[in-house]
Formats: structure tokens, sequence, C-alpha cells
């Protein structure tokens, strides 16, 4: 094996030790519990990602890759009827949030005092921001969406209707299922923003 191969093999150790750990523990967990996980020392940690941000960039990144967020996307946004490709999109979406909710919980939680986990956080969802505005760009010029919207408004408000903090508002707090959540979600977000037919 290569010595890039061991580097990236050691890397992707090490982001799914944290991952596991930050699952658990909450994303306070110390670059030393991380390094312990993992069978190398703290300092090694830093030395593959030159601080704790980098880490936690890495980390989400890398829960993008382990689900294949991207193409999944990509895929849901190939449907052509507008509105499977939107429930495909609301799908995709949800099953993520329910994957990544632990650690997405936390980062949200200390984007406001950890300087990391915010850089993190808005990194990530700048991109999901990015595939949203292509979604409602398609579905405005296939005529589909809401005269009330624009690609921009309707991309906005789909971001923040199913957000990890939306759902867990009705997961948690309201103690719905998450069937009953989702159903509801993608009922809704398909309501306010489809032209009805």
């Amino acid at each position: 094996m290569s010595s890039q191969a061991r580097l990236q093999r050691t890397r992707t150790e090490i982001l799914d030790c944290a991952w596991d750990l930050i699952s658990e523990k909450g994303a306070e967990v110390s670059l030393a519990e991380i390094g312990k996980a993992a069978s190398i020392s703290r300092q090694s940690v830093y030395d593959h990602f030159g601080s704790r941000g980098g880490l936690i960039l890495a980390l989400v990144r890398r829960a993008d890759d382990r689900l294949d967020i991207k193409a999944r996307f990509h895929a849901a946004f190939d449907y052509a009827e507008p509105e499977k490709r939107l429930e495909a999109t609301i799908e995709v979406w949800i099953h993520f949030v329910q994957e990544i909710y632990p650690v997405a919980t936390d980062l949200i939680r200390l984007r406001s005092t950890d300087e990391a986990a915010s850089v993190a956080w808005e990194d990530r969802m700048s991109e999901l921001r990015q595939w949203l505005l292509e979604l409602t760009a398609s579905l405005e010029r296939d005529g589909a969406l809401q005269a009330v919207w624009s690609a921009k408004t309707a991309s906005e408000y789909l971001w923040a209707a199913f957000s990890v903090q939306s759902w867990g508002l009705l997961t948690q707090d309201c103690g719905w299922s998450e069937i009953e959540a989702k159903e509801t979600m993608t009922r809704t977000i398909r309501q306010a923003l489809l032209v009805r037919s």
C-alpha cells in the first residue's frame, strides 16, 4: 500500500472514530479522545487536519461522502415530473437528516460559541442551498413553481422548511414519528411550492 493510500485510510479511520464519538458524547469531544479512539496521538489528529476546525469540516464532508448525498440529490433532480422531482429531493434530504441528526444538532448548538463548528456548518449549508436553488430553478423552468415564488425564494423556503432544526422540533420536541414528520413535511412543502394540478 502506498504512503498516500495509508494516509487516506488513517484520515478516514480518524473521521469515522470522530463521528462515532460525537454521535455518542456530543460535539465537544476532545481531539485527545478522538486520537485515543483511533489509536493515535492527539498530535497526529492535528497533523492530519491542521486544527479542530479542519477536523470538523472534514467530518461533515465525510458524512456527505459516506451517504453519497450529492449523487442522491442529482438522481432526484433527474425525474422529469416536477412533483416527483420535489418529493424525491425531500426523501433524500430527510434520509440524510435522520443519519446525521446527532452530530448535526451538536454542530448547530455550537455554532455561536465555536468558530470551527460554525464554519463547517456554513460550508455544508451553502452547498445544500445551491443544490436546492438548482432544484427550484428546474421547477420554475417547468412552470411548476407557484407564481408567488422565485427560484431563489423557493429554495430558501425549502431550506428552512426541511432543516435539521425543523426535523428535531417535530420528531423530538413534538414527539411525532419519523413517518408522520416526513409525510407532513412532504405534503406541506409540495402544497406551498407547486402549482396545483
